[in-house]
């Protein structure tokens, strides 16, 4: 977490968020909404989301904000609110949800679909790609909150005494990953996350959007993935194993098995999400002051950078509140270049407002924010209500060519018609 005081950086220098409803501010009345929220500053400093309902209270004095603390562990958050909300509770009114339930929720009536209640204005303020990830059949559901995403973490000092450029293309990194390795100069060249969970959906998601890849058509309604991208990204996931860039027991790693493996000092490599960079600075870490992060690569012949998955969180308006006016301002603030400069500065969170992203204060901050405005973004195929089992086609098969127990063409075919099955099937 970043201290204020380290930061010499004036909120107000942004501007404060334009308010989504005047009526809100300027009424007499006292409006009371409840927000259900998950912690998420947990390093022991103040309640990120205490600092942010206090700020908005301020500024809206005429509405009060009761937080609710929403179990940390997400499924279990998630089936809290899918059973609440479809009961007909009016409360919470306003909701932090993972980025990838839009489909569920909008295909269930458990979120309101905020693109009919704020302008078409609003969705601008957002980082490209974010909007389409909080939507379901052509509206949106989730306004992007704070957000994570896929970085490539570097040993500066080895790249430096191999006269090697940061890779560009992940055919540079497996070649040098594979050179490092093979030089005895690190135990593993490239570290990433290959096991059968979603993180694995994620990693698959950035090689394959690499290829120009879609995995849902336009409506998001039927798959649209083409087996023979699949099959080269496949067959590239495999060879990072049988060229020895990445070690065999990649099949099984999460983020905490690569990012051990990368601040221990055995990799040269990593892909992981924004506090993979704090981590490796850590007490303990035996790479401090020896990692740079950069934009994820693309294949050769594609315009650099490649693209980075979307991880994070989205504000939802559960469609039974009582109080839309207060919910949709709540929400126009906290997304705003006040909050959002406010979570970026003081707790490090990823901002999703572009041109809090942008501003050069805050690239300042850390060195995954100093890149961001030069990545990709791109989301999981969750707008649709059955994304639990299409992320489940995706990374069984991803992980089955990566153990080497099926062939990337049988498992491209697999997955192609797994997605097919799971289009079909049940929602919540």
């Amino acid at each position: 977490m970043l201290a204020t005081a380290a930061v010499a950086l004036s909120v107000a220098s942004f501007g404060a968020a334009p308010s989504a409803s005047a009526s809100a501010k300027n009424s007499s009345s006292v409006t009371t909404i409840t927000w259900w929220a998950s912690p998420i500053s947990t390093s022991g400093g103040p309640d990120l989301r205490k600092v942010l309902v206090a700020d908005f209270e301020k500024a809206y004095p005429n509405i009060k904000v009761s937080l609710q603390t929403a179990p940390t562990d997400t499924d279990t958050n998630r089936a809290d609110l899918v059973t609440t909300i479809s009961g007909g509770a009016t409360t919470p009114d306003v909701f932090m949800g993972d980025v990838i339930w839009p489909g569920q929720f909008g295909a269930h009536s458990l979120a309101l679909p905020l693109s009919k209640y704020l302008p078409k204005s609003f969705f601008s303020r957002f980082a490209s790609g974010l909007v389409a990830g909080a939507s379901y059949g052509g509206q949106v559901y989730g306004a992007p909150f704070f957000q994570d995403q896929g970085f490539l973490f570097y040993r500066t000092d080895l790249l430096k005494a191999a006269h090697m450029a940061v890779p560009k293309t992940w055919q540079q990194l497996a070649s040098d990953g594979t050179a490092l390795a093979k030089a005895g100069k690190v135990k593993y060249g490239f570290v990433w996350e290959g096991d059968a969970y979603e993180g694995g959906t994620c990693d698959f998601m950035e090689y394959y959007a690499d290829t120009g890849g879609q995995v849902l058509n336009s409506s998001d309604t039927a798959s649209v993935l083409n087996v023979g991208d699949v099959t080269k990204v496949l067959t590239f996931m495999r060879s990072l194993v049988s060229s020895g860039a990445s070690p065999a027991s990649v099949d099984t790693f999460q983020e905490p098995q690569a990012q051990n493996a990368f601040q221990n000092g055995q990799a040269a490599f990593l892909r992981n999400w924004d506090y993979a960079y704090s981590s490796s600075q850590a007490t303990g870490s035996k790479v401090i002051g020896k990692v740079g992060v950069a934009p994820l690569p693309t294949f050769a012949g594609q315009s650099y950078p490649g693209y980075s998955n979307i991880g994070g969180w989205n504000l939802y308006i559960n469609p039974h509140s009582k109080n839309t006016s207060a919910d949709t301002t709540f929400i126009n603030y906290m997304t705003g270049t006040q909050a959002e400069t406010v979570m970026a500065t003081q707790f490090s969170e990823i901002p999703t407002n572009a041109a809090v992203r942008a501003n050069p204060a805050v690239k300042k901050l850390n060195p995954p924010f100093a890149v961001l405005s030069q990545t990709r973004l791109v989301p999981r195929p969750a707008q649709n209500p059955n994304y639990p089992k299409i992320s489940q086609a995706i990374y069984t098969n991803m992980n089955s060519a990566l153990a080497g127990s099926t062939s990337p063409s049988s498992a491209a075919s697999d997955m192609a018609s797994q997605l097919k099955a799971a289009l079909t099937s049940g929602g919540l």
